[in-house]
């Protein structure tokens, strides 16, 4: 069980009365770049925000490090959320703050280390992202893909044992998406952090993915799951197949 850092059980997520998840299951193990994968309004986005604990779910619950999260005291939420960091779909930078100011904020909020070892810490971390001598710079002189990774720093600062993408290859072109997508990897294999990921783009989807879900917005649930490679070579039905290929009349199977 240790293995496990998420465990869905029965989930339904949604607005009311309208339901656009129900009765997820899922685990995410130690080590996974686990992807979320669907077509538009199939709940997405939606599923990692019960997931970041920034919506309730309507029914159901999951454990994050094997704590039933919706029985957790407020306390308990927020040293769970200590593990975990968040990359946003713009980056989220905070447009005031140099790159060096916006990596360090957490450092400062929830740490008690000096102000030499914050420093090295977000040099650390803005190399790691490829951004070594933009600690000055603010978020308006560089570019989106520069905006994403450091987003991505600032998301690694407290060292999470889980990192949320909402889409992060939105608004990038081919080249900065790529390279987001060779350093999620590089992540994944140095830090050995538990990567889980939204997205629709199928490039990133099999690049990066040894595990994932696959959200039908017809039936409201997950109808594949599993290594996205596996699941087109042998698909459970014909949405996923179209999905995978794009709609495409290739053969089933990846090169």
């Amino acid at each position: 069980m240790n293995n496990i850092l998420i465990k869905s059980k029965n989930l339904t997520v949604g607005y009311g009365e309208k339901i656009l998840l129900k009765n997820a299951d899922f685990e995410v193990k130690k080590g996974d770049i686990f992807v979320i994968m669907g077509g538009s309004g199939c709940g997405k986005s939606s599923l990692l925000k019960v997931l970041t604990g920034l919506m309730e779910p309507l029914e159901g619950s999951f454990e994050l490090f094997g704590i039933d999260y919706k029985k957790a005291n407020d306390t308990k939420k927020f040293l769970l959320k200590q593990k975990t960091g968040i990359l946003y779909q713009s980056g989220a930078l905070f447009s005031s703050m140099t790159l060096y100011e916006n990596v360090a904020m957490p450092l400062n909020q929830y740490t008690s280390y000096s102000d030499k070892t914050i420093e090295e810490l977000v040099r650390l971390k803005l190399a790691l992202v490829g951004l070594s001598g933009y600690e000055d710079y603010y978020p308006a002189e560089i570019s989106g893909g520069m905006k994403k990774r450091a987003g991505l720093a600032r998301a690694l600062a407290l060292d999470p044992r889980i990192v949320y993408f909402d889409e992060p290859s939105a608004g990038l072109d081919p080249i900065s998406s790529a390279r987001l997508d060779e350093l999620m990897l590089e992540i994944s294999a140095n830090l050995g952090t538990t990567l889980v990921v939204v997205t629709h783009e199928l490039e990133s989807i099999f690049t990066i993915a040894n595990n994932s879900i696959y959200l039908d917005s017809q039936t409201k649930t997950i109808t594949a799951s599993g290594n996205p490679h596996e699941i087109l070579k042998n698909p459970p039905n014909e949405r996923v197949f179209q999905f995978l290929t794009r709609g495409k009349n290739n053969e089933k199977g990846t090169e």
